[in-house]
């Protein structure tokens, strides 16, 4: 499939849906990994995107910017819909967790390894949003700015104070650029 241009956009916001899988298909995947790690529940994270996709297909004349733009403002979306999932009083959606799945991880990985969820879960969800933005999606730091809608050197001090929190006195190899 061609990288999707202008006459794509152009033709999903006239309701050709095969325009709209062109633009939306390749950012589900990263969309997907967003919510799931801001909700942590694999369940609210798909719920999460399709009201996304949902509300990207009928606010599609708002996208400003082209194809290029898109990536960005999909994640926007998804990040705003993650934050109204949190919003919902605990009883309106009760799910029981599926057990969790035994993992190859020695009592040392694994204790490590729930240091850092938790030490994740801890931070604030704008901070949290912005690591996992940079970190596990590598977007670049300007494109991680404009999902959470902040400036780039906001979001570079925002990412800078997150690391700290997560290990104190963690000293960064590479200054952010």
């Amino acid at each position: 499939m061609a990288e999707p241009d202008d006459t794509t956009i152009s033709l999903a916001i006239k309701g050709d849906t095969l325009a709209f899988d062109a633009l939306l298909r390749p950012q589900l995947a990263s969309a997907y990994r967003v919510a799931l790690l801001l909700l942590g529940d694999p369940g609210e994270a798909e719920d999460a995107v399709q009201e996304a996709a949902l509300r990207a297909w009928t606010k599609l004349r708002q996208l400003r910017g082209g194809p290029a733009a898109f990536r960005t403002w999909f994640l926007r979306i998804v990040v705003n819909e993650c934050r109204m999932a949190r919003r919902r009083p605990w009883w309106a959606v009760f799910r029981i967790g599926a057990p969790a799945a035994k993992v190859g991880f020695g009592e040392e990985e694994t204790v490590g390894r729930l240091d850092l969820l938790q030490a994740l879960a801890a931070l604030p969800e704008v901070d949290r949003t912005a690591l996992f933005l940079y970190y596990y999606l590598d977007l670049p730091i300007e494109e991680v700015a404009r999902v959470i809608g902040i400036s780039v050197r906001g979001s570079k001090s925002r990412i800078h104070r997150a690391l700290v929190r997560l290990r104190p006195g963690l000293d960064l190899e590479e200054p952010l650029p």
